[in-house]
């Protein structure tokens, strides 16, 4: 039995060598929690660790600044990301090239919430958080959302799972389950859990 389930444990981890797990959403969507985690849970991360933890993100940011290199063409580094993951941004998603598998997990966060987040890091960097109406910006990012999502479900090298930021600090289990089969099944789900602090959800928005 032991080394059944040893052998199926290696099954598992050996499907994903070859895919890349990308972790994507909106800039503030918990994309950098959702990476802590994978990395506790067993994932090798792609990450420079040039952008280092300050107060908006006291446990680090989990970047590979070569990311945003996607829209000049610059796709070589994708072929050292097969097996780990790496955090992408929604808006530079349609530039990944369809040569390589991915499986997306996608941060969804309240949107109010969201930009509430933006706005005090503007504030922080001593940029002016008002140079665009909060309601225009709402609507550009629900229209956003839309565009990407439904170019991922169009993509057959992509698999996407969404999950709600907001759902997984409240109550991890089920999510932790969902995102551990989404990639494999052999991830530690106690040690991801252990990750989430409460603490660090900030910027709440209140519902009436």
């Amino acid at each position: 039995m032991f080394f059944r389930r040893l052998r199926e444990t290696r099954r598992r981890q050996s499907s994903l060598d070859n895919v890349i797990v990308v972790v994507s959403g909106l800039p503030r969507s918990g994309t950098s929690m959702m990476m802590k985690m994978l990395e506790a849970g067993g994932v090798p991360l792609l990450t420079d660790h040039l952008r280092t933890a300050d107060e908006d993100n006291p446990k680090g940011y989990f970047e590979f600044e070569r990311v945003k290199q996607l829209p000049k063409g610059d796709i070589a580094w994708l072929s050292e990301a097969r097996g780990k993951a790496v955090k992408i941004i929604s808006a530079l998603l349609e530039h990944l090239p369809a040569t390589y598998e991915y499986r997306v997990i996608f941060m969804r966060r309240d949107l109010k919430e969201v930009l509430a987040s933006q706005r005090k890091m503007l504030i922080r960097r001593g940029e002016d958080p008002d140079k665009v109406d909060e309601q225009e910006l709402l609507r550009l990012f629900q229209k956003h959302i839309r565009q990407v999502q439904r170019w991922l479900g169009q993509q057959p090298n992509i698999k996407m799972l969404e999950v709600p930021y907001n759902a997984l600090i409240q109550d991890p289990i089920p999510y932790v389950r969902q995102i551990n089969a989404f990639l494999g099944g052999a991830l530690n789900e106690d040690a991801m859990i252990r990750v989430i602090d409460p603490a660090l959800y900030r910027n709440r928005v209140i519902s009436n």
